[in-house]
This record gives C-alpha cells, structure tokens and sequence, in this order.
C-alpha cells in the first residue's frame, strides 16, 4: 500500500467515526466512550468509570450531554452509560474474530483531554491476556487485541476500528511504549454488553484457570482433525477446576463436547445458565485423553 493509499485510508476511518465518539467524564477520572446504539448508549470501559454513576459526554461537534452509568463489568474492563439527551448516530461494531496481524486499525479517542485525536497502526497481536481483578477476584481478559497504534490517558474507552470504520475494540490500557491493548468486539463481548444494558451486570460462571492457545502435537491433530486447542496455564487452588483434577500442563480439547481452539471458545460457555450445570471437558495430558467433568461455580467479587 503507497503512502497515499494508506493516508487514504486512515482519514477515511477518522471522519467516519470521529462524530460518534466523546471524550467522557465520570468522578474523578476521564476516558473516551463510542455511541453504539440509536437510542444514546455508549460502550467505554469500566475502569474509566469506577464507581461513579454519572457523568458528562462531550462530542468532536462540541455537543454535550449529562449520561448515566447503566452497568460496568471490570472483569472485563467493558462499561455502558446512557445519554439523557440525543447523541450523535451509532458507530457500526465489527468482529474482531475476522482480524488479522498486521492488519491496519485506527484509534480514536480523548488522549490528554485532547478531543477527536487519531493514531493509526497494525494489529501486533492477537489473542493476548489482559488481567483485570474486582476486589479480590481477579480474571484474566482472554482475546485482547494488541497495537502498536499510539495509545495515552484519556484513549481508554475510545474505537478500535479496522479500515472499514467498524468498531473491532475497546481501547482499553497503555502496556508500554509501543504497546496498546483493546478489548475485542466479539460474540462473547457482545453478550456481556447486552447483559448490562439488560441487568446492569453480568452473572459469570466460574472455572479457575487460566489458559492459553496451543497447538496440538502433530499425532494428536492427526488424530482428531484439529488443529489448536488450550493449554492450562494456572489452576487456581480449590477452585472447580482444580477440585476435577484438572491440571497445569493440561491441553484443553473440549469442553462441554464442543472443540475449544481460542480463549473464546471456553469462555462463551462460562455464563449464567452454566452455574452449578456439569461442564465435561476432554484434556491431552502426558500422551494420554482425560475426561473430566468441571461444575462451573458463579464468580462473585469481593
């Protein structure tokens, strides 16, 4: 791609998607937040947020609106809040599964109180951990996407967009130098933003591990026509996982008799109607196939 071709590119995503987002001011703290409903709801994320239950939304046009927190969920770093007043069109959400490394993302948000501010990068890398923690509960963000688009304070909850003006992500940490985080718009984000626009939470079932995609050694996906499936990196003492026998080291084929090949496959499973509900999962462990049956408890914060 030529220079002008990318320049083309670049401005195209920022006109198109620069109205639909505010610079956001809740408490104490600021952020950026993307309109991503027709009737006024905005997505940021839940550590712009924190505690607060109001705020004020400021928009590129110089409209403001007074919004109110609907529900934040800072297991996944992921918060909706309401305009009491009308709002600039919704942006369009994409899928963050049809990404790519190396793909060109552009991120627009509120960087140092500085309105409409646009960066652009590739996409580093996929399928990164971001850990989160709500009192004494801590999680592991499976999925996040990583960027070296130039991400500062204030880009937390702004757009992620691939070069079609989609949304893909939520802007959501400055790892480093060079290094930005967002939370991935996908079937699993998608369901825990319908769950706070419905409830103004989200009810998770919990399994205590932490894990990673691997690929299967090349007997096994010979075996079994796969290709990826999760290693164990972590379980967590007492928690369901460890009481069925499950294992650092283990690789995670199924769960719940369906193929697991990315931390989304597992965690689209570990909602409400999964509490208390047998879940068997299939491992490779030391060259042989374990069955374990794992009842997933409901993670509560503390």
């Amino acid at each position: 791609m030529s220079l002008d071709a990318y320049s083309a590119v670049v401005t195209s995503v920022a006109a198109d998607l620069t109205p639909h987002v505010a610079a956001l001011q809740v408490g104490g703290g600021a952020g950026s937040a993307v309109v991503f409903t027709g009737d006024g709801l905005l997505l940021t994320n839940a550590h712009v947020v924190a505690r607060a239950t109001r705020g004020r939304a400021v928009f590129d046009d110089g409209s403001e609106t007074d919004v109110d927190v609907v529900g934040a969920d800072p297991l996944s770093d992921l918060a909706v809040v309401r305009a009491r007043t009308a709002t600039p069109p919704a942006a369009e959400l994409g899928d963050a599964g049809t990404l790519r490394v190396g793909q060109l993302v552009v991120a627009v948000g509120n960087p140092l109180g500085l309105s409409g501010s646009v960066t652009a990068g590739v996409v580093s890398g996929l399928g990164r951990s971001l850990p989160t923690r709500d009192g004494r509960t801590a999680r592991v963000v499976e999925d996040v996407i990583q960027t070296d688009a130039a991400l500062n304070p204030g880009n937390s909850g702004g757009a992620l967009a691939d070069a079609s003006s989609r949304v893909v992500g939520i802007n959501t940490a400055v790892a480093g130098w060079g290094l930005g985080l967002a939370v991935p718009i996908n079937g699993t984000t998608r369901r825990i933003i319908g769950s706070l626009v419905a409830d103004g939470r989200v009810r998770r079932a919990y399994l205590g591990l932490v894990s990673t995609p691997a690929p299967l050694p090349a007997g096994l996906a010979e075996r079994t026509g796969r290709r990826r499936g999760l290693r164990i990196v972590e379980v967590v003492p007492g928690a369901p996982a460890d009481r069925a026998g499950l294992k650092a080291g283990d690789l995670v084929l199924e769960a719940g008799r369906r193929p697991v090949a990315d931390a989304q496959s597992l965690q689209r499973l570990l909602f409400a109607d999964a509490i208390g509900t047998p879940l068997p999962m299939t491992v490779h462990r030391r060259g042989a196939m374990v069955d374990v049956i794992t009842v997933p408890a409901e993670l509560t914060g503390g």
